[in-house]
């Protein structure tokens, strides 16, 4: 029996990663599509994949380009597709609105329709986010929480949450969205607050740098582990009837404490290294996000075993030891 094929889109970044390496260990033949300027400098925007590079079949495709994506798609056939490209960096968003709209919901649009002209049969998973959540009405947040987003790209994820409902419903094509809350790991982008507190921890011990700049302190998160979270991606699109998800650990923990625990890790006090800096302070704050993952749980058996304080020293770590060999 020939193996599964899969399609994913954001490949290059912390959750495509690790996905394929979770769907290779399953036996899939895994596709992704990336950017040509990638694959001309692979060893600085491929470093997250570099490992498993010579096992994907990589395909040069802009998602700002309806035909390059439809010919994607047309000539791999997958049997399924993870939709997880983005404009992601919620600051980026407040910076240029008008690309972060475009990216996501034009990007989203494009695999959507191009799937529903020559792959009807593929199942199709979309990245959402907690960030639709924004002000939110409840606490926790599950799947039926109103959405009530406080940037450009949450609004963006509100509006391709909404494509591939409509997708479902409209053609009767298997799609679902994932309500991911914040997820991170050694493999996350600098530009990102948690990967920002490690990587900086790690240089002041080293020396290579003296202050931690942020924004609010007191802003709260659902913080997991990509690693496990994509395993729910996975187990979303094994079910017998499409439905959409929220993942996150139930657990809240603010940027302080992030900020402590991790020079903690390191033997040294945040208080003596961080300073406020109000140009990391949104202008829409969103305060507290938290998930309520009990029917991820209970339908797809999910269950998340990682520690925030084993997430955290794991980072600080992986940063500390790059540096060091740096």
């Amino acid at each position: 029996m020939p193996a599964k094929k899969v399609l994913i889109t954001g490949i290059t970044g912390q959750d495509g990663s690790y996905l394929a390496d979770y769907l290779l260990s399953l036996g899939y033949e895994v596709h992704g599509v990336v950017r040509r300027v990638a694959l001309e400098d692979q060893r600085h925007r491929m470093w997250r994949i570099n490992h498993i590079a010579d096992k994907i079949k990589f395909h040069s495709g802009s998602l700002e380009s309806y035909p390059s994506i439809f010919k994607i798609i047309e000539k791999v056939q997958p049997e399924e597709c993870y939709h997880l490209a983005a404009q992601s960096f919620v600051t980026y968003s407040f910076e240029d609105e008008f690309s972060t709209l475009n990216a996501n919901i034009n990007g989203t649009h494009y695999v959507l329709s191009a799937l529903q002209s020559v792959a009807p049969g593929c199942r199709f998973y979309f990245a959402a986010s907690s960030e639709m959540f924004g002000r939110a009405e409840e606490v926790p947040q599950r799947e039926t929480t109103k959405f009530h987003p406080r940037s450009v790209y949450g609004i963006s994820k509100v509006a391709g949450f909404d494509l591939t409902r409509n997708y479902r419903e409209a053609y009767d094509m298997y799609a679902v969205s994932g309500i991911l809350f914040n997820h991170e790991s050694p493999r996350r982008g600098y530009e990102f607050v948690t990967r920002k507190i490690t990587s900086t921890a790690a240089a002041i011990k080293l020396g290579k740098a003296g202050k931690l700049y942020l924004g609010n302190l007191d802003a709260k998160r659902d913080w997991g582990h990509a690693g496990e979270y994509v395993k729910a991606m996975h187990s979303m699109l094994q079910q017998d009837v499409p439905e959409d998800y929220v993942i996150g650990t139930g657990e809240t923990h603010s940027v302080r404490e992030f900020a402590d625990l991790a020079f903690k890790c390191l033997d040294m006090d945040y208080e003596r290294y961080v300073e406020i800096d109000q140009n990391f302070f949104r202008p829409a704050e969103v305060d507290l996000l938290v998930a309520d993952p009990s029917k991820a749980k209970k339908e797809l058996s999910w269950e998340y075993n990682i520690s925030f304080e084993d997430l955290v020293t794991e980072m600080v770590k992986s940063d500390y030891d790059h540096l060091s060999k740096a």
